[in-house]
């Protein structure tokens, strides 16, 4: 099988750390039990609903907070930034794709938003300068897994879903991808998906 010739990383749990983990910290931070903001906020289905008007910017990140808050038990100032306040960059990811894009493949992320005000998930990772395509979520007012989004970032990568790969920690877009045609990996673990990378790509991406 010919190797691909283009990439789109997901953000959040790819080129930044795993979400998980940074929601813990804040339950513990907050003193809220284990698990609180997951059963609240994500498997309450008025929260994943608030959640994907977010990421389509139906609402505004102070209005998720807001709505939020009280269903924690929380202050809703600044909650986003908050509940994701140790999410850090990724190195082993970030220096995989920089080394992609040095073998000539292009480089896109698509990332479901947070909102980008009062607290941008985004800050401080160049990603204007780093990647050939930036596609966030509620810029178009589509997400993740709807098949438009992954084709608004081919257009702007130049390529078909055939030639690319994507990544992504959450498995469940993993299959809107590949109806569509792209190869996917469901980022687990850094080296891991960098294996992957290399097999998908033709290019030796450790040192």
């Amino acid at each position: 099988m010919p190797h691909r010739t283009g990439l789109v990383l997901d953000f959040g749990g790819v080129l930044a750390t795993p979400l998980l983990p940074a929601v813990l910290n804040f339950e513990k931070r907050e003193g809220l039990a284990e698990g609180a903001c997951i059963t609240s906020l994500y498997l309450d289905e008025d929260g994943t609903r608030r959640t994907h008007e977010l990421e389509c910017r139906a609402i505004t990140q102070t209005e998720w907070n807001e709505a939020a808050a009280p269903q924690l038990g929380v202050s809703p100032g600044n909650l986003m930034g908050r509940i994701f306040a140790d999410l850090r960059p990724e190195p082993l990811m970030i220096n995989a794709a920089a080394a992609v894009r040095r073998a000539g493949i292009k480089v896109g992320v698509l990332s479901n938003s947070v909102g980008l005000d009062p607290w941008n998930l985004y800050d401080g990772y160049d990603l204007d300068t780093l990647y050939d395509a930036v596609v966030i979520s509620e810029h178009h007012r589509m997400r993740k897994p709807d098949p438009e989004i992954f084709q608004v970032a081919l257009k702007l990568l130049g390529l078909p879903a055939e030639q690319c790969v994507f990544v992504d920690d959450a498995e469940g877009y993993l299959p809107a991808a590949a109806d569509l045609g792209f190869a996917t990996v469901h980022a687990k673990e850094p080296k891991q998906t960098i294996s992957q990378l290399e097999d998908l790509l033709g290019v030796p991406l450790t040192e």
